[in-house]
């Protein structure tokens, strides 16, 4: 299965893979949303969006379908066992 950020629970953490349309904001791109970054996501909001994510320090407000189009690979919190 496919991991977006879309996919994640409040608190946990992923580094970018790709982005599965190849397109996203320029803005996006420029705030750090690059592959081999790691993203948190802070809060979704009441309707589930906008999706709420933190990259490299930065709260980022993003659109639901672009958080499904960022793939990426799960960081398994070591101190859940």
């Amino acid at each position: 299965m496919v991991t977006t950020i879309a996919h994640l629970k409040r608190g946990e953490k992923g580094i970018i893979k790709e982005f599965t349309k190849g397109l996203l904001p320029i803005k996006l791109l420029e705030l750090g949303c690059l592959p081999g970054n790691e993203v948190e996501l802070i809060q979704i909001a009441p309707l589930k969006d906008p999706i709420y994510i933190n990259v490299n320090g930065s709260h980022i407000a993003i659109r639901r379908s672009v958080a499904l189009q960022i793939e990426l690979d799960r960081i398994e919190d070591p101190g859940v066992l």
